[in-house]
């Protein structure tokens, strides 16, 4: 998109996206979810983004029937619906502990009490914008790296409706990278969903499948010597969730930087292949994650997301 085509375009795009944030404001919390997952149920198959998730789906479940497939992509839609109707009552849900449980809090109380920053890594699964529950409840001060949205205009929507008032927002890239280090040496903890392709990273197995992935938070992890947390979300049905904390990863030492950093990425990536095989409608499947996807045009992009 030219820039003078941008000027124009993105204020207007910005101006849908808070006119669909005011509408669904104005519905009590489980209404907006349920209509948003019912809009998005009906559109979504309509959209390019579809025949990308679908095709994700046979090649990670190559066993599974048509009908089993297309149950899957109905519950994705569903699942993405309920994130737009769920986006300006974040403040609501994370405040009631009957809407967001959390569980292994063992885990947490045992970081909390190490005093130690702590590499929190997730994934684009149920609601991800439930993480901040974490930090809100267990003390720990995080900042949160996520890739910043083409649009400034919808970016500085998504700033404002920052649901941790400790939290800062870091955007993906080499400023976000000073900022992190920054972060971790002023004792701040670190976030970051890990589960989109990045070109730019380095090569692990997803669903047996090379898939590009960041190697940033290992690296920074094993610079300071921080323990690699991985946070599950999961739609327990409707506007309601468990936040998962599980035991930091392990992975042994070998002296060789490159090697274990590589290591880390790949056990990262078995942990989150792990939760989505559990709950595969709940994943992010429009996402272009794999190198190839050769049965989709290359025209044919999945939305991006933070």
């Amino acid at each position: 998109m030219s820039r003078l085509l941008a000027r124009v375009v993105q204020p207007i795009e910005a101006a849908f996206v808070l006119g669909f944030y005011a509408l669904f404001g104005l519905l009590p919390p489980t209404a907006s979810s349920a209509v948003g997952g019912w809009l998005l149920r009906r559109v979504g198959p309509l959209l390019r983004a579809h025949r990308v998730a679908r095709r994700n789906l046979e090649q990670a479940f190559p066993d599974k029937t048509a009908a089993e497939i297309a149950g899957i992509l109905d519950g994705m839609w569903d699942n993405l619906g309920r994130n737009i109707g769920e986006f300006p009552h974040l403040h609501t849900l994370l405040a009631n502990p009957d809407a967001v449980e959390v569980a292994g809090t063992d885990v947490i109380q045992a970081l909390h009490d190490a005093g130690k920053s702590v590499m929190f890594i997730g994934a684009h699964l149920a609601n991800w914008e439930i993480a901040p529950a974490i930090a809100v409840r267990s003390g720990f001060t995080a900042d949160y790296i996520y890739r910043a949205p083409n649009n400034p205009w919808v970016d500085r929507l998504m700033a404002r409706r920052r649901v941790d008032p400790e939290g800062r927002l870091i955007p993906k890239g080499a400023e976000g990278g000073r900022r992190a280090m920054a972060a971790i040496k002023a004792g701040r903890s670190l976030g970051i969903l890990i589960d989109q392709k990045m070109n730019e990273g380095i090569e692990a197995r997803f669903f047996g499948r090379p898939a590009m992935t960041t190697p940033a938070f290992a690296q920074l992890a094993m610079r300071f010597g921080l323990p690699v947390v991985p946070i599950r979300f999961e739609r327990l049905g409707g506007p309601r969730f468990r936040v998962t904390v599980d035991p930091p990863l392990e992975v042994a030492s070998t002296g060789d930087r490159a090697a274990d950093v590589a290591a880390m990425v790949q056990a990262a990536n078995d942990h989150i292949e792990a939760w989505v095989r559990e709950r595969p409608e709940q994943w992010f499947w429009v996402h272009r994650r794999w190198r190839e996807n050769p049965a989709v045009n290359e025209t044919d992009e999945a939305p991006a997301s933070s």
